[in-house]
């Protein structure tokens, strides 16, 4: 793990003593938008225009926020629209490099053999963390966005010309309630895991814990009432809720100490996270030799012997009976 300092690589950990012990996310720094027409993004972000072959995801398959894009990119179905590379599940010393291994794919754009390497071709001078996903625009040789809940909205409608635009994951009826369900579920859950996991004294620690297990809980009890957090129909939320919940108990659960309890002691939860994986073609996008590999082995400090665990043994194909 580590970042850019006016352009230059450092090998640098999260610092947590000038916040008591707790991480902090720092927000992603490339927030412009592709739009069908070219046009600003909802903020008033620059806007590029959507074209087939224009534009270049870089993700980890071990990254639940890069996940999310590829999500969107298969559902959309955008894999002959936007092309992709793939990063090596180990973070080491150089950060995301690009390798050879089973399921990588190398940087065919740019050529580069370390992500900060493009960042740097987008930005010399670039200083913050070097992340996933990144959204590269083939034409001007710039970084879009590195911010995923932009990217998996701009995927959303953006491309409709090119994909399938009878899906859509964030209808205007339902969009008030999606932003709410994410505001919570981003900060108890998603990046609450982290916030476990990454905390460096108790209480930092502890505080975050609650907060996730409370969360989940009421989930749980959400779920009992309907097949999806909104209805009987899955959108954007169910799928940022998703990347954290089929990494929880392979990863969060011991490696991150958010150990009260299992999503599999969920029995809603459960289900519908089956429900969600069992959707046609979202199997293709999850990879759980990456996503233990890079957590077990690239956070050193949390895990020094590097030991992946051989569990635990999950059945993602049984019935879920959401339906």
């Amino acid at each position: 793990m580590g970042l850019l300092v006016d352009g230059v690589w450092r090998d640098e950990w999260y610092d947590t003593k000038s916040t008591g012990g707790s991480f902090e996310r720092k927000a992603s720094s490339f927030r412009h938008w592709v739009t069908a027409d070219g046009g600003p993004g909802p903020d008033g972000q620059k806007g590029f225009p959507a074209a087939t072959g224009r534009y270049h995801l870089y993700v980890s398959l071990a990254c639940p926020w890069a996940h999310r894009t590829l999500i969107y990119r298969k559902l959309k179905r955008l894999e002959d629209v936007i092309s992709i590379s793939v990063v090596d599940w180990l973070m080491a010393e150089e950060g995301w490099v690009f390798s050879e291994r089973e399921g990588t794919i190398p940087d065919t754009v740019n050529g580069c053999r370390r992500l900060h390497e493009v960042y740097v071709k987008a930005d010399p001078h670039y200083t913050g963390r070097v992340t996933v996903p990144v959204l590269w625009d083939k034409e001007t040789g710039t970084i879009v966005s590195n911010e995923s809940a932009e990217i998996i909205r701009m995927l959303n409608r953006g491309f409709d010309a090119f994909g399938d635009a009878s899906l859509d994951l964030a209808p205007d009826d339902l969009l008030p309630e999606i932003d709410a369900l994410n505001a919570q579920i981003y900060e108890t859950v998603n990046n609450g895991v982290y916030r476990c996991g990454f905390a460096t004294t108790q209480a930092a620690y502890e505080k975050p814990f609650h907060a996730l297990f409370e969360t989940l809980d009421g989930l749980e009890e959400r779920l009992a009432r309907s097949r999806y957090l909104l209805g009987e129909r899955f959108t954007e939320a169910d799928w940022r809720l998703f990347t954290t919940l089929i990494r929880f108990d392979a990863v969060y659960h011991g490696h991150f100490k958010c150990n009260a309890r299992r999503i599999a002691d969920y029995p809603n939860l459960f289900g519908y996270m089956l429900d969600l994986y069992q959707t046609p073609g979202i199997a293709e996008t999850v990879n759980f030799h990456h996503i233990k590999g890079h957590y077990y082995q690239s956070h050193k400090t949390i895990n020094p012997t590097g030991i992946v665990p051989l569990g635990p043994d999950q059945d993602l194909g049984r019935p879920h009976g959401r339906a």
